[in-house]
């Protein structure tokens, strides 16, 4: 008789009602090992190191971010922007306002450290950016240890249709309001409308409240549009008619 068969039916689907709740964990490519570095690659652990992070150094700030990596008070307000992109959003946030901190989370090493050097070019020293992935941001932060979270555009996976792969997802969410300090807000602007009402209905069995929502950012958003930052890809989107769909998240 195998393990399985010796055990009640009960028993194995708790495993598996356990197992599903699990965040999937992603495999992405260790740095230190690539055959052929390229200058992006050597930044991130040479010229960036103190604020850049590969994915293997990056969990280790874990809890330490402001104490470790900013060198500030535990109460100063530490956001985190989901894919950075060229870092356009990145940079202006972090000039905008330099009593923020910002970490960022990028994967693609050029953006990356694009992004980073942006927001360090004028001197400022708030920023912080990891390549690292938005399924495994619990192996990143504690519970209670994040302020504001922007996901900006994030790949729509509708094209093979993959909503698994959504990082704005029930499961994803409900992590990221553990991370969340009470009074903080979470950002989410898409050109995909298909995306944005699957994620609406994920949000709903969140425990987030949602401030504002609209379809069209730019005809129905009012003090949110006025508010907004048009990053690099909005632009492109903007020039092509597409309407963006916005929400706005708050932890009570």
């Amino acid at each position: 008789m195998s393990e399985d068969q010796s055990r009640k039916p009960d028993e194995i689907e708790n495993d598996a009602d356990a197992e599903a709740s699990q965040p999937r964990r992603s495999r992405i490519n260790i740095t230190r090992l690539l055959p052929h570095p390229n200058a992006y690659t050597l930044a991130l652990d040479n010229e960036y190191r103190d604020y850049a992070f590969n994915e293997e150094r990056a969990p280790l700030n874990k809890g330490q971010w402001r104490s470790s990596v900013f060198k500030c008070s535990e109460d100063a307000p530490m956001d985190v922007e989901v894919g950075t992109g060229a870092g356009m959003h990145f940079a202006w946030y972090a000039h905008k306002f330099p009593k923020r901190y910002l970490v960022g989370l990028e994967i693609k090493y050029k953006p990356l450290i694009q992004s980073i050097r942006r927001a360090q070019a004028q001197g400022l020293r708030n920023t912080a950016i990891c390549r690292y992935h938005a399924f495994d941001l619990d192996l990143l932060f504690e519970k209670g240890e994040v302020n504001n979270i922007f996901i900006h555009f994030p790949d729509p996976w509708v094209t093979p249709r993959k909503p698994k792969n959504r990082v704005v997802n029930r499961k994803i969410l409900s992590l990221l309001y553990d991370m969340q300090r009470p009074g903080s807000f979470l950002e989410f602007k898409t050109d995909s409308r298909e995306y944005f009402l699957w994620a609406l209905d994920e949000i709903k069995e969140t425990p987030y409240k949602v401030e504002f929502q609209c379809l069209d950012l730019y005809k129905e958003g009012g003090s949110y549009f006025e508010a907004n930052y048009q990053t690099t890809f909005e632009k492109i989107f903007v020039r092509q008619g597409i309407e963006i769909n916005y929400i706005k998240l708050v932890k009570p």
